[in-house]
This record gives C-alpha cells, structure tokens and sequence, in this order.
C-alpha cells in the first residue's frame, strides 16, 4: 500500500485518507513538542530546586509545617467537595427533571458564582458576618445585645468559613458538567425505570446518579483543583494551607529550596488524587446507545414542594454571587472618586496589558497543538497535549515557585554577558517585564484554551483537509484558509475565558509580579490585608463585572447546545 493510500485517524477519531507527512508537516511535530517542554520547565525546575540542601529548614517544615498544613488542606478539600457535591448536583437535578417557578431563569444564574473569585467572595462575607458586619449588628439590635459575649455567632476567620465560601463558589464546576450529564441520559432508560415503579427519589440515586458520576467527579475534581490553588481566600481566614504554606516560607522564612520541597509535597498530593478517582473508575463505562435525543421526562411541582425548589436554587445564587455583590456596589458607589486614581488607572492597564497577551498567546499555542495533532494524528502528539493540559492541575503558588529559577538563571546569564561585553546591565529582562507572569499564565490555563480549540478543530471535517491537500495548499496555509476561519466563535470563546482567568488569577501574580507592578488582584489582595476592604471594592467590582461574561456566554451556549439537541434524529 503507497503512502497517499494511508489510512490515518484524525481528532475526530474517523479514519480518513492522507497523503504522507511532509518536511512541513513535521514542523507541527516539533512545535507540539516545545509547547509540552514549556509546560514541564516548570515542574522539572522545581524537582532540580526542591534537590537542593536547605539546612535545618526542611527538619522543621517536616516536624511542623507540612503535617498540620496538610491535614488542614485535606478538610479544607472533604469540605469543600461535599458541598459542591450536594449543591452542584441536587440544583442540576431539579432544574433538569423538574418544573418549578423560576426554573427557567435558576438554568442560567446557577452559573453566575462563577463571575467572582474565591478571594473577593472571602472579604465581602468577612465585612458582611464580622462583628461590625450588618447581620451581628441587627442582631444586637433586635435582641438588645450590648457586646459579642452576650451571644454567640459563628466565627467565620475559620477552616469553617473557607469551606462555606469556597464551596459556594465554586459549585457551579458541579452543576455544569452534572446538568450537561443528565440532560445526554437516554430518555428511554429513564421511562423504563418509571415503569418499573422506580420514583423520584429512587430513580435519582439509583439511575441517574451512578451515570452521572463521570462528569460528577470531573465536576469536584476541577473545583478542588480551584481550593486547592486559592491563596488569597486562606490567608484572609487564617487557614494554613499548603498553598499558604509555600508563599509562608518563600516570602517570610527567605527559603525558596524549603518552598519548592513544600511545592513538590504539594504536587505528589494533586497527582495522587488524580490517580486514585481514576483507579477507582477504572472499570466502568458508561455509554448512551441511542442516537434520538428526546425531552426528558419531568415532574411538575406544585405547593410546599414547588416553593422549597425554588428557595434550594435561589440560595445559592444569592450565597455565591447576590449578597456578595450587592456590597461590592455600596462601597464601590462610595468611592467613586477613586475613578481617577492614577494608581487604579495603571491597575487597570497592567491587567488588561497581561491578560490580553496571556490570552493571546494562550490560544494561539492551543491551535498549534490541536493542529499538531491533526496534521500528525500518532502517540507524541497525543502525550504532548496531554502534558500541555497538566498545567491546570498545578497550583499558582507551585508553578511560580517552578518558574523563578528557569527564568532568573536566564536573566542573570543575559545580564553577565551584557556586563561583560558591553558594559551595562540588562536587569530581569523576563521577570523585571511581567514576561514570568504571561509564561504563568499560559502554563496554568493553556488546557482551558486548548479544550475549546480541540472541540472546534473536531467539527471540522477532515475530508476538507484532503479537498485543500489536492489543491496544493499546505498544512500552514490550510490551517490559516480553512480551519480557522471556520472556528472563529469557538477561539473568540477561547480568548475569553482565557482573559477572564488570567485577569482573576491571584496566587501566581503575587509571587512573580515585578516590584511595584500592580494588578486589580493584587489592589483588592492589598487592600484585604491591610483591613481596608472598601479600598479595594472598587477594583473588586471591576473583575466581577468581566467574569460575568464567560458565565453568561457559557449558560447560553449549553443551553442552545442542549436545545438544539432535543430536535435531533437519526
């Protein structure tokens, strides 16, 4: 059999002909390949460091540190997992199998928490439940209370109030892929389960739960990799974390050996949690035979039970996003002469200048390895998306910690050679430019790019690739005349959520930001410390109101893809 008679699987998975790989082709091979190193200097970098002698500094985190931090990050973790269990997956029952007043508006405003990062949510309740907060000063006033100890109040500086905001946050992970779950669940196996006399209750937890625990796990999974990360949100509560651990001993204890060890303790937690769901699934599948995509059957409530629906989807709306932003906009309509300070101004332009380019760059090495792997559809390209997609496992505080030393060895090498040769120094070149935070940035959410791309790339058909093949065109100008015209919606999305977390993201941007550099993160992070949370609402408010863009667009976006389903047939 000649080469053009070769029979290749493309992303889509169907076997289509190609003619053989050529020198250009292989380039995309290559490019694949720099793309998973960039992802793993970082990690490599952190083993090379953690290697390195710290004194007596290690015997004390082991003796000290690391067990009580990570004790404490495992409660933080069960907390935070059964909460956005519970919350995630019971709203995306009732709003899929259930009609209820207001379900149609609780689709999307599920969703919404999504809006607001962990941190900002953690000062707004510690303004909002303090002792100087509204709800213990009505309560002294109601009840004729004169100080703190003639009642009692939850304190929520605590390991319980980090589970309570987290998990309010960061539910709607859950509540996303479960609703997508239950929505592709074959209607016919739903209907023969009602036949057989199998209720409500008993047809969730023994039907439709257990098909749904893939895209629950993926759910829990994501948002504990979200906990996990958090820094800003810890800190405030004064929950030693291990990510808290790792900032604690880089930045006060001057050891950044004893925080790349913690790092790596860290890291050998993340991939051992990702190893053990996958061992514990390791043999179940779960498939959906049919090719009709029905409406689902659907309980019409109505009385005491219709109410209670509607309050257990309201409040975690009004948890997640309404009370914490309705005191984002009274403090922030309070400083509204802040508009003009130069200092908010240059914020602004620092984070817009780094996420945009962060975005950007983001996609643009997602298409080339989701291109790579079109054009060379074998195992190297497969492994080498699949390395690209770890850095969203890895935690800011671990990737900036990886990060430093690779970047700071190259400043310092183009710095010796600069005073060598020419007489002058060129100072941190990469990490002095906030060029260390785009490469964060890129690492850490290129598997959020790289998902969305690899979908778009999958619609396209590959019979389109051999029609421009026939034609004379090169992979490069394929990708550039027909690929990526057609995909324009799907990076738009891309570069939005990209943005979007580049723009939110705190724990990697406070360890490698240059000196005096600020962002709208680090202004609210600043502000929190210093017990002066009103200064920082106004930049707080302006990150809410540019995340409530991607969880718009993706409520709208499932929402036509599910409805646009419901009128398939085979």
């Amino acid at each position: 059999m000649t080469d053009t008679a070769r029979m290749d699987t493309l992303t889509t998975g169907a076997p289509v002909p190609r003619s053989a790989a050529t020198p250009a082709d292989r380039i995309w091979l290559v490019a694949g390949f720099a793309v998973a190193a960039l992802t793993l200097l970082p990690v490599v970098a952190l083993a090379v460091l953690a290697a390195q002698p710290t004194g007596d500094v290690w015997g004390h985190l082991v003796g000290t540190v690391l067990p009580r931090s990570l004790w404490t990050t495992l409660l933080l973790m069960a907390g935070v997992g059964t909460i956005t269990f519970v919350v995630g997956v019971g709203t995306a029952w009732l709003v899929t199998m259930c009609r209820f007043p207001g379900r149609a508006f609780f689709d999307w405003a599920l969703l919404v928490p999504l809006a607001v990062p962990t941190y900002i949510i953690a000062y707004t309740y510690v303004e909002i439940l303090d002792f100087t907060g509204p709800v213990q000063t009505a309560i002294r006033e109601i009840f004729g209370f004169r100080s703190s100890r003639d009642y009692w109040f939850p304190e929520i500086r605590s390991l319980g109030g980090a589970v309570f905001v987290m998990g309010f946050v960061l539910y709607p992970y859950v509540y996303l892929t479960t609703r997508a779950s239950f929505l592709l669940q074959s209607a016919c196996t739903l209907d023969v389960s009602r036949t057989l006399g199998a209720g409500p209750m008993r047809l969730f937890f023994r039907v439709a739960l257990p098909l749904a625990r893939p895209a629950i796990v993926v759910g829990v999974s994501l948002a504990l990799m979200e906990c996990l990360n958090d820094i800003g949100a810890v800190t405030f509560f004064g929950v030693h974390t291990m990510s808290f651990s790792v900032y604690d001993t880089w930045i006060n204890r001057s050891s950044l050996a004893g925080a790349a060890q913690l790092a790596c303790a860290m890291l050998a937690l993340v991939f051992a949690l990702l190893w053990i769901e996958r061992h514990a699934r390791r043999k179940q599948r779960f498939h959906v035979t049919s090719t009709r995509y029905l409406a689902l059957p659907s309980y019409r409530l109505a009385g005491w039970r219709a109410g209670l629906a509607t309050a257990a989807c309201a409040a975690p709306v009004a948890i997640g996003f309404v009370f914490p932003a309705a005191l984002l906009v009274d403090y922030a309509s309070r400083r509204l002469d802040e508009l003009g300070d130069p200092a908010l101004a240059a914020a602004v332009v620092n984070t817009l200048s780094l996420s945009v380019a962060a975005a950007l760059l983001t996609v643009a090495i997602g298409i080339v390895l989701t291109y790579a792997q079109r054009v060379q559809a074998n195992r190297a390209t497969q492994l080498f998306g699949r390395i690209a997609s770890i850095g969203y496992a890895i935690p800011g505080t671990v990737l900036a910690v990886g990060i430093l030393i690779p970047l700071a060895t190259f400043d310092n090498f183009i710095d010796g050679i600069a005073r060598s040769n020419f007489g002058f120094s060129t100072g941190l070149l990469l990490i002095g430019s906030g060029t260390a935070l785009v490469y964060a940035y890129m690492v850490r959410f290129l598997a959020v790019a790289y998902g969305q791309v690899e979908g778009g790339f999958g619609k396209v058909t590959p019979h389109l690739d051999m029609a421009a093949r026939t034609l004379g065109r090169s992979s490069g100008r394929i990708l550039f005349e027909v690929h990526l015209p057609m995909i324009r919606p799907v990076l738009l999305t891309a570069l939005l959520l990209a943005f979007v977390d580049c723009m939110k993201e705190l724990p990697a941007t406070i360890l490698l930001r240059p000196f005096n550099f600020e962002t709208l993160a680090t202004t609210v992070y600043n502000a929190a410390s210093r017990e002066a949370f009103a200064d920082g609402a106004l930049p707080a408010l302006l990150i809410v109101m540019v995340g409530l863009l991607p969880s718009i667009l993706l409520a709208r976006t499932s929402a036509r893809s599910f409805r646009d389903k419901s009128t398939e047939r085979a």
